[in-house]
């Protein structure tokens, strides 16, 4: 069985005992949150709508991703702009998938 649900405006293929990284979430580390789910697989159906269930996850920790480098330039104009942005997300751990 396994669930696809949405989160931080991006959709997971999520099962059960899986570790996901995902938008950084106001939840704090060792809470349980429900996630709203898309669609869930059962018995080989897939079950979609609103009515299709709901997955519990465990926020195990919230970090940053790896540095990425923006560099902008216009060729011989002498414009350069160098920026750096880190990402932050949080760790998740699907603990159940409520069909």
């Amino acid at each position: 069985m396994y669930a696809i649900i949405e989160t931080g405006g991006k959709q997971y293929m999520a099962k059960v005992g899986d570790t996901l990284y995902v938008e950084k979430l106001t939840a704090n580390e060792g809470e349980e949150i429900t996630i709203k789910t898309v669609a869930i697989s059962k018995d080989g159906n897939l079950v979609t709508g609103d009515n299709a269930g709901s997955v519990t996850a465990k926020v195990v920790s919230h970090g940053k991703a790896k540095k990425i480098i923006v560099f902008k330039y216009k060729a011989k104009k002498d414009y350069r702009r160098k920026q750096g942005h880190r990402q932050p997300y949080t760790k998740i751990t699907i603990e159940a998938i409520n069909a």
